[in-house]
């Protein structure tokens, strides 16, 4: 079926794939993720500048006229809560009083209200308390925390570039592993394992081009996203790390171009921990231009939790990646 559109030819979202190799005939790709070629890009990664700004959770989480959320960032209790505005507060879960948990207080008017003895905290310094910087991107919460970072601090986080703000359906998916963030970024900075460890979700992946140096550090992958059965939507993908702790799939070309997977990963235990626990949070935007995806936008309240399930699925599995990689790191028995 064939047509036009708005001047465009149409075509379906969708591909009928012809008859490929079976998983254990598919091409071997362990020669081409070579060791040395997933440190050197994750070195880079490392090396650029965070700001000390961590991602803990979705903007939409955080609510107006709600109980406030508890975050632990680097063995750091945050607690964040929105004033009667939406105005975003953020600081230390720690009562400064007797040591309360602030997460378990209410938000009466605006103003966070301590459950053990009344202390009122409008988000502003008071009793010893000092709020921390937070920045809501309008899909993930950010906040700042000097001690856990130990950078130079920078007054806005490293937000990847995404679809025009209300073109497209965003859900945040988030998980906890036993390893550190290294690990999780070392995960996504390695796509020759798609289509072997991810069978039922990847097909036909190959990397068209590897990280050259600072100025050219993006894989650059061909990939079909399974549907169901042979049906598959084609694309090319890039990944890049703009920041340590974050790992950005861009659609540069195919159904979707411009769609992003944000993958963030924040330390919950302090450095060197000896049993760290990272938090994955990922955000996926997805957008399209065509008419009918306003359709999908309109019913993201029930896409959302679908999406989140569709990253579940796969983070089963590279969670289980990310720890094993700690496990043998911590025990020197990492290869390469």
């Amino acid at each position: 079926m064939s047509g036009r559109m708005g001047g465009k030819r149409w075509s379906p979202p969708l591909r009928r794939r012809d008859s490929g190799p079976d998983w254990a005939a598919q091409t071997p790709t362990w020669r081409q993720a070579r060791a040395a070629l997933i440190a050197d890009a994750l070195g880079r990664a490392s090396a650029r500048p965070s700001g000390n700004w961590f991602v803990v959770g979705a903007s939409r989480d955080v609510r107006a006229g709600d109980r406030p959320c508890g975050r632990t960032v680097g063995g750091v209790e945050v607690v964040l809560w929105r004033s009667d505005g939406g105005e975003l507060r953020a600081g230390p879960g720690v009562c400064p009083h007797l040591g309360a948990p602030l997460r378990d207080s209410r938000v009466v008017c605006g103003t966070l209200v301590c459950h053990w003895h009344g202390l009122a905290l409008d988000g502003s310094p008071s009793a010893g308390w000092q709020p921390f910087p937070v920045h809501d991107d309008g899909v993930l919460v950010w906040v700042r925390l000097d001690q856990v970072g130990d950078e130079e601090p920078t007054e806005r986080p490293v937000v990847p570039v995404r679809p025009t703000a209300g073109s497209g359906v965003d859900a945040v998916f988030t998980a906890v592993g036993g390893c550190e963030p290294q690990d999780v970024v070392a995960n996504r900075l390695d796509p020759w394992h798609g289509s072997w460890f991810h069978p039922y979700s990847f097909v036909d992946l190959s990397v068209v081009r590897e990280p050259q140096g600072d100025e050219d550090d993006a894989f650059v992958v061909d990939v079909s996203f399974r549907v169901a059965g042979r049906l598959v939507v084609p694309v090319r993908a890039e990944f890049t790390a703009p920041e340590p702790r974050t790992v950005v799939m861009r659609i540069t070309d195919g159904e979707g171009a411009t769609s992003v997977v944000e993958t963030h990963a924040t330390p919950l235990t302090g450095l060197n921990h000896d049993r760290p626990r990272t938090a994955v949070v990922e955000a996926i935007v997805a957008a399209s231009d065509r008419p009918g995806f306003a359709l999908v936008r309109a019913a993201a309240p029930v896409l959302r939790p679908l999406m989140r399930r569709t990253a579940g699925r796969l983070w089963r599995d590279d969670l289980a990646y990310a720890e094993r990689r700690w496990t043998l790191r911590s025990t020197g028995r990492f290869p390469g």
